[in-house]
């Protein structure tokens, strides 16, 4: 276990979960057992208890009657809703946005997207996804109009609340995402039409959305193969 220098021991407790979680050592309905975790870590359930009530807060966990708590399961339908929201409105706030973006601008995404790529063969999914967010805010951020802008930080935010990290559970997806990425760029930099930023900025988001739900349906038709 990593230790953060001057972190309390519920904040250790809770930095090592979630980054279990995160990079998906702990799967959904993992069950967290708090004395099992507590021995792990080396410290009483008090803090493995207090940490756990921070992640059930943040939506990572659950607890059942009569189980305990366990790592959040996916909601298919939830999941699958909130990106095609998120895609609908990002893109219209990306195209909005794009004649704002100087070259300053665009050159920071970039940068943001190469370190991305530099992550690519030892990926870290929870540092990727904070980089894809970074990168994409750039793109969004500037958008004239104040509640479309709005809706797409309500969109990121509830996102992060059903799953820390797609490309922790599709790790393959990383490098399409960058390459999208690159596209992006290379539309806004050429001054594209509005309408062609926007579909590119939705169906970056749709195309991640599908490789999830498709790792999703394969995974639990394994389990149910092996549980035949």
């Amino acid at each position: 276990m990593t230790i953060v220098s001057g972190a309390s021991k519920s904040e250790q407790a809770y930095s090592w979960i979630r980054s279990r979680i995160s990079g998906h050592v702990f799967g959904p309905g993992y069950r967290l057992v708090l004395g099992s975790l507590a021995e792990e870590l080396g410290m009483s359930v008090v803090p493995v208890r207090e940490a756990i009530r921070r992640l059930e807060a943040e939506g990572l966990v659950t607890f059942e009657r009569n189980v305990g708590a366990r790592v959040t399961l996916v909601d298919e339908s939830e999941y699958a809703h909130t990106m095609e929201t998120l895609g609908l409105v990002e893109g219209a706030a990306t195209a909005l946005s794009a004649p704002l973006l100087d070259r300053a601008a665009l050159d920071a995404a970039a940068e943001v997207n190469e370190r991305m790529t530099q992550m690519l063969d030892h990926l870290d999914a929870h540092a990727f996804t904070e980089l894809n967010r970074r990168f994409h805010s750039v793109l969004f951020e500037p958008c004239p109009n104040p509640q479309l802008l709005d809706l797409v930080h309500r969109g990121w935010a509830r996102l992060s609340g059903i799953r820390d990290s797609t490309f922790a559970y599709v790790p393959g997806r990383a490098r399409h995402s960058v390459e999208e990425h690159t596209q992006i760029l290379e539309l806004i930099r050429a001054g594209a039409d509005p309408l062609e930023i926007e579909l590119a900025a939705r169906n970056h988001r749709l195309r991640t959305r599908d490789a999830f739900l498709d790792a999703l349906h394969t995974r639990s038709s394994r389990t149910t193969g092996e549980d035949s």
